[in-house]
């Protein structure tokens, strides 16, 4: 290998991807099957420790490939247990994973890029503006670090029951790179879950949508926050592009009994934007006929917004009257707050190239 050839990073590659680059060696496929389990089961990253492959293939993997996971730059934990950290990948960039546990389950939320593109316009990530998508590697390399972190199935404990690619960036926008980590998350020569516990959440890229409805079995939530088309393009200017009609479209097509899925919408409650009676009426007609949950997230504050969180009384009323119109509501506790952890939250360290972090700024400092 000449020294500016790149060694491949295993973190890389699903099975698939796996067998394709040892049968590319001249080696038997299986050998995916046992390096997958040395990384996903046992944590191994050093060839050398990969004791059922040959001295040869131990040497020659060492050549030409290596195990790169993301590195774990700083750690939090918050007053109810939640933990969040700071992981980087060079070159000045940072994103943020988040570990919420609780009594029956733990789930990790990861990020699919160095901030976000869309710019809605309640979220904190999307102030961060947009820097770049990240690897297979750096979104499957999130959940192996937190796992190695956590214990996960140390002593037999199972501390990552569930995993929400929820954190910074839109996962649709960076399908190529997210399609194989679910598939090693739901591989059980990986993290082995079941696709209900593996969620995917967008703000509705419609084509990417149907796209993910062809390719992988994952549970899917959409992130609403209006029941209108004038409205949502206020918060999610994505909704310009793809608006209400064509997205539900998308959605009943992703539930259809073929596939015997049902959808998350969530929706963060903003005082006096999104929270009347009115809104939570128009919701029961918009989703009443669709296999669907809705997940009611109080508004989480960060600098420079101008939102307000809707009053908890508000926000039970909100929830009350979409249920009486049948659908099922749940109220997101917020967890991490003092942390910044929460949903909305998340910022990391985005060295934006789409300027927008400035311009924000610069607006804040003219008002």
């Amino acid at each position: 290998m000449s020294v500016t050839e790149t060694r491949i990073n295993l973190f890389d590659l699903d099975e698939d991807r796996m067998r394709a680059f040892f049968e590319s060696m001249g080696e038997k496929p299986f050998r995916a099957q046992q390096v997958l389990k040395w990384i996903y089961h046992q944590g191994v990253t050093d060839f050398s420790l990969m004791t059922n492959l040959s001295r040869e293939l131990r040497g020659k993997l060492g050549q030409v490939a290596e195990l790169e996971p993301p590195k774990i730059l700083s750690e939090q934990l918050s007053q109810d247990g939640t933990t969040k950290w700071l992981m980087g990948f060079g070159g000045g960039n940072a994103i943020e994973t988040v570990f919420i546990p609780e009594p029956n389950r733990g789930t990790l939320c990861i990020s699919s890029q160095v901030g976000c593109a869309l710019n809605c316009t309640f979220c904190s990530t999307g102030a961060q503006g947009f820097n770049r998508n990240l690897s297979t590697g750096e979104i499957i390399g999130q959940v192996w670090q937190a796992a190695r972190a956590l214990g996960h199935e140390r002593n037999g404990t199972r501390r990552i029951t569930n995993v929400v690619l929820m954190g910074m960036g839109e996962p649709l926008l960076n399908f190529d790179a997210v399609i194989p980590a679910l598939s090693l998350l739901r591989n059980d020569l990986g993290f082995g879950m079941a696709a209900k516990r593996v969620t995917l959440s967008t703000a509705g890229l419609v084509p990417g949508i149907d796209r993910l409805r062809d390719t992988i079995d994952v549970a899917l939530a959409v992130s609403l926050h209006a029941p209108e088309d004038r409205l949502r393009e206020s918060l999610v200017p994505l909704n310009r592009k793809y608006p209400i009609a064509e997205l539900m479209r998308s959605c009943a097509d992703y539930v259809s009994d073929k596939h015997k899925r049902t959808v998350t919408f969530e929706y963060t409650l903003i005082d006096g934007v999104n929270d009347h009676p009115e809104h939570a009426k128009k919701l029961v007609k918009l989703l009443r006929r669709l296999p669907s949950k809705l997940n009611l997230i109080p508004f989480n504050p960060f600098p420079g917004t101008s939102y307000r969180c809707s009053p908890e009384d508000r926000i039970r009323k909100f929830q009350s009257i979409v249920m009486e119109g049948g659908l099922i509501a749940t109220v997101r506790k917020t967890r991490g707050g003092d942390i910044d952890a929460a949903c909305g939250q998340l910022v990391g360290k985005v060295l934006d190239r789409t300027r927008r972090s400035q311009r924000i700024r610069e607006q804040s400092q003219r008002a």
